[in-house]
């Protein structure tokens, strides 16, 4: 039976490509690599302490705060999930409004859980024809702050999973005009600005929190993140009592060299010392043409493409005769490519900085490969041998539904706090119930778990999400529409984990709702 470390060394001695997080692909051409065992220490004399910087730590904290155009950087080495957190937490008190994407990543509502916020959704765009979620629209954001004048921060996504860009510029000058506090989990986008092919960071315009994952798409170590602070509307000291509580009292200087050699690289490149993003930009615009040739599977993104994350490759089966999980799993046993996600009706394959020219070309081989096999079977099953005659596209008929990114619309009835707290009670019995419990905490017979397609009309107690991307489907408080159950189900039957859940195939759903 393997360790750990061993079954690790063996992939990594293994020829499978990564087309997934960490960024670096391991690739340690790029950096100056040692093992990290030699290298382990903590708080000891002249290497300084995050929690109370004030010499190293504290200049390689300003070093990437002007890389990155922020007014103020830390170091995350919790991931962009103790960044978030504290964001949120720092920029609202107890019981406050938020204004929440919806397709927002859990740690999101585990911070509205944790002060107990009343947060009001607003929902992306939805490509029908591309199966994408797409932006969050300025009006919409405006719309919600007119009706919702309580609202003390706003949060969203940008880029999304699958490099899809919000009008940062424009949601910033509106959340200001409302005065309110913008927080962009910018956790995918680590590399934008370094690169004209690229996005601008959130920085450039106007977001008030910015939170950046290195370690997702730029050559640094899991658990790497940054959150940049800017302007004079935030609470610093807050935010930084957060990240003082949320984060290790150990925090890891391996992690920490990791962020520093990683800012390192991208001042080089700021300098021009080096062109790496040039580089990459000019071999992923290459793929991207190559792949153009492709018949059945298509690489798929918005149609505006300033606000679209190019480093993101989402291969849509919607007009093959396969499904997406055949597709991910011919890309991994034939070709050993490991792909970052599995989608409704796509393949996720990420590129970053990381990526070597032959990993890029056994990603074309593969899918042009593949697509040629869909097209010889087609002829040869319609009889049409003539290689030069146009075939037409062959939509899968249990692919009708769009399902792929969409977030299902539901009607939030109660704040998450009120519906784990119901469901903590309900669990425990023996509790001594307080006179506000008494208010929605009847009795035990309320409180069901119920199968996902006899769910619909009731309130959820539990998340329901797909990891990754990890953007819940439900929300405990929300009442479950039709729509999500036939999403919930449409995953289920075709084999994708639903996480959240305490059983795989129920929900635990407050039925007087």
């Amino acid at each position: 039976m393997y360790n750990i470390f061993d079954k690790l060394k063996n992939y990594s001695d293994s020829d499978y490509y990564a087309f997934h997080m960490p960024g670096h692909k391991r690739n340690l051409d790029l950096m100056d690599g040692t093992s990290p065992y030699l290298i382990d220490i903590t708080e000891i004399d002249g290497f300084d302490d995050l929690h109370h910087a004030e010499g190293l730590l504290k200049e390689a904290q300003e070093r990437a705060a002007k890389v990155y155009h922020a007014s103020e950087t830390h170091f995350l080495i919790n991931g962009s999930t103790a960044g978030i957190l504290s964001a949120i937490l720092g920029t609202t008190e107890k019981g406050d409004s938020i204004l929440v994407a919806r397709n927002c990543h859990k740690s999101v509502y585990h911070a509205i859980y944790l002060n107990e916020l009343d947060p009001v959704y607003i929902y992306p765009k939805f490509d029908i024809e591309q199966g994408l979620s797409t932006e969050i629209d300025a009006e919409d954001v405006q719309k919600a702050l007119e009706e919702h004048p309580k609202i003390r921060a706003v949060m969203i996504v940008s880029p999304t999973y699958d490099g899809v860009v919000s009008d940062i510029e424009k949601i910033a000058e509106i959340v200001h005009e409302a005065g309110c506090l913008l927080i962009v989990d910018e956790a995918h986008g680590a590399h934008f600005g370094f690169d004209p092919y690229f996005p601008e960071s959130a920085n450039m315009y106007g977001a008030d929190l910015v939170i950046n994952s290195l370690h997702k798409t730029l050559p640094a170590l899991t658990q790497t993140a940054l959150l940049h602070v800017n302007g004079e509307r935030v609470n610093r000291r807050k935010v930084k009592r957060y990240l003082d509580m949320l984060q290790t009292s150990s925090p890891s200087y391996i992690l920490m060299a990791s962020i520093d050699a990683c800012i390192h690289l991208l001042e080089e490149t700021q300098l021009q010392k080096c062109s790496i993003f040039k580089e990459y930009a000019a071999h992923i615009d290459t793929l991207r043409e190559e792949l153009k040739k492709l018949k059945y599977l298509k690489i798929i993104r918005t149609e505006n493409a300033d606000r679209y994350d190019r480093s993101k490759f989402v291969i849509s089966v919607k007009h093959a005769p396969m499904s997406s999980r055949e597709l991910y799993e011919r890309l991994l046993r034939d070709y050993h490519l490991q792909m970052e996600m599995l989608a409704g009706t796509y393949v996720l394959a990420m590129t970053t900085v990381g990526d070597t020219q032959e990993g890029l070309d056994r990603l074309r081989d593969a899918l042009l490969a593949i697509d040629a096999e869909i097209d010889t079977k087609l002829k040869s099953g319609s009889g049409q041998e003539d290689a030069g005659q146009e075939q037409k596209p062959m939509q899968m008929t249990d692919m009708d539904l769009p399902l792929s990114g969409r977030q299902p619309s539901l009607e939030k009835v109660w704040t998450i706090a009120k519906a784990v707290k119901c469901r903590d009670k309900m669990q425990n019995q023996n509790h001594q119930k307080d006179s506000e419990d008494i208010l929605y905490l009847v009795n035990p017979g309320k409180m069901e778990k119920r199968n996902f397609k006899d769910s619909a009309g009731y309130i959820s107690l539990e998340y329901a999400y797909l990891y990754p991307p990890g953007s819940p489907l439900i929300v405990p408080g929300e009442r479950i529409t039709q729509e999500a159950v036939e999403i919930l189900c449409w995953y289920q039957e075709h084999d994708f984990s639903i996480e959240g859940l305490q059983s795989e195939d129920s929900i635990e759903v407050w039925i007087d709702g």
